[in-house]
């Protein structure tokens, strides 16, 4: 029986320590950061997870936020090309908070500041997808030809826009990533962008089929310009070769007009020779040239 009453004192402690512990004490998650503010000031950024020590409120509370990557789809927004076309996009966000001294003055003293820091993006997209919207021509949202370059470039500048405009504006967040989500163009303008859509590729087309067939003109003429000069080299040999041909017969001309009997002599043995070029009998007239000269020759010596 007399133990109770120690038994009770010993909880009533033991309460005290635990409800005294909480009120200098604080816990903090991995995925969270924290501002601890005294008097409502922020004097402290916590982003260790663990325990941390703090004064009882009034004199110092604990803001909590969740550090994680935050994502959100921003409103569809209209935008003008630099070539006068309408244009509707919304973009995917990925954001988190880096400096928490910097994030709370902005969004604490709201209901929720997580959804109030993505309302501020939104506005921030807004404007920078206004800007590069306007520095792009159409073609450049929608080209199938150039591997995807001019659309990744497209999203590299809304990032790089808001980026700045985040951190010049000192909100304690970073946008980590971004892309666009949706592209699409009002129904009033869509036949009119796909007419002009092919009047361009049109032009293209007509232009590549010019550029071919001047090409192919230009091949057609540097072979014919080859053809000739080949034509007029082989000219040129040929009434060479003829030349040298007509001056080493006007040579022999000139020996066998001094001696015809010996021109006629040389030509029947030529023939001859050709004649019994292959093995062959020949049966023939002795007094038929260039049979003659066989004539007054023997049997025996032409059996041999």
């Amino acid at each position: 029986m007399n133990r109770n009453p120690l038994i009770l004192v010993l909880v009533g402690l033991l309460i005290i320590i635990v409800f005294g512990v909480s009120f200098f004490v604080f816990q903090l998650r991995q995925s969270e950061v924290a501002v601890v503010t005294t008097f409502g000031k922020p004097t402290r950024p916590i982003t260790e997870p663990g325990a941390h020590l703090r004064l009882p409120p009034p004199i110092q509370r604990v803001w909590k936020f969740d550090q994680r990557v935050q994502n959100f789809e921003d409103q569809v927004t209209q935008g003008l090309t630099r070539d006068s076309f309408t244009l509707l996009t919304s973009v995917y966000v990925g954001w988190k908070i880096t400096e928490p001294t910097a994030f709370f003055p902005k969004f604490a003293g709201t209901a929720d500041p997580i959804a109030e820091a993505e309302r501020v993006l939104q506005r921030l997209l807004s404007n920078a997808k206004s800007a590069v919207v306007g520095k792009h021509l159409l073609s450049d949202f929608v080209s199938a030809s150039d591997g995807g370059t001019n659309f990744l470039a497209i999203e590299n500048e809304i990032l790089a826009a808001v980026q700045t405009q985040v951190r010049a504006n000192n909100y304690g967040l970073d946008v980590e990533f971004l892309g666009l989500k949706k592209i699409q163009l009002p129904d009033t303008v869509t036949k009119d962008v796909f007419d002009r859509m092919q009047s361009e590729r049109k032009v293209l087309a007509d232009k590549s089929q010019y550029e071919g067939e001047a090409e192919a003109q230009k091949i057609r003429s540097e072979a014919d310009r080859k053809a000739s000069d080949m034509l007029a080299e082989a000219d040129s040999k040929a009434r060479r070769i003829r030349g040298e041909g007509e001056a080493a017969a006007a040579k022999s001309l000139a020996v066998f007009q001094q001696k015809p009997e010996l021109a006629k002599f040389l030509f029947s043995l030529d023939a001859l020779e050709i004649s019994l070029k292959d093995r062959s009998t020949l049966v023939f007239d002795q007094h038929t040239a260039p049979f003659d000269l066989f004539h007054g020759v023997s049997t025996n010596l032409l059996s041999q």
